[in-house]
């Protein structure tokens, strides 16, 4: 695919195939990925991939943290969000629960659908992003900037992804699971693979606001 493609392709997919993807496809995205840009070069980001039985065991962690822990996450999200961003939210939601047909008021189809994001949608495999924890909103962008470039060089492999803030939530999972020490803190998780095209959640599509509503131009 050409980059307008790539770009254009990118979405969050909720549904992958049992499908391993090969350890040399995975190095030669990683290591792509890893041309991101960063301030003065020092490269940020740490990144923990699971596969295979590691991966069972991350999402057997992560779904008891979920129905009987309380979430402690090193970067708490803003909530609610003021407008107009909380009416994206809520506009995100709507596509989403339509193309899965939950009801507004379904709220036990809705719990479960939440506890699809401990599940990593059936991904085969999932990673994490972290970060020295000295370091602040700074540095996280180019953190920012190294997850976008990572998603994109799976797009142009022909692999979905979907970045979750829900994987931050139990950032203590982690650490345990890859004997980090309390240095490093979790910024997101990231559950990739291929896309199972069966997957009701896979159809939804979401439009982007015009840039004029964003973008200011002065000649």
């Amino acid at each position: 695919m050409n980059f307008q493609d790539v770009v254009k392709t990118r979405r969050s997919v909720r549904g992958y195939l049992p499908k391993m993807i090969p350890q040399e496809t995975l190095t030669r995205i990683l290591t792509l990925a890893n041309l991101a840009p960063s301030n003065c070069n020092i490269q940020p980001w740490y990144v923990y991939v699971a596969s295979g039985q590691s991966l069972q065991t991350l999402k057997a962690a992560y779904l008891k943290a979920a129905k009987n822990s309380q979430p402690n996450p090193d970067y708490p999200s803003p909530r609610p969000f003021p407008e107009p961003y909380r009416q994206r939210q809520i506009d995100c939601a709507i596509e989403l629960y339509k193309e899965m047909g939950i009801a507004r008021g379904d709220k036990a189809a809705r719990d479960a659908a939440t506890l699809r994001n401990f599940e990593f949608f059936d991904a085969p495999h999932v990673l994490f992003i972290g970060m020295d924890a000295k370091f602040g909103a700074s540095v996280a962008l180019d953190v920012g900037m190294y997850a976008q470039t990572l998603m994109l060089a799976l797009t142009s492999e022909g692999l979905a992804s979907c970045a979750q803030g829900a994987l931050r939530q139990y950032p203590d999972i982690v650490r345990d699971f890859f004997g980090l020490g309390d240095n490093i803190n979790i910024l997101m998780g990231l559950s990739f693979g291929y896309e199972d095209t069966t997957v009701a959640a896979n159809r939804t599509r979401i439009s982007r606001e015009d840039i004029a509503g964003s973008v200011v131009f002065r000649e």
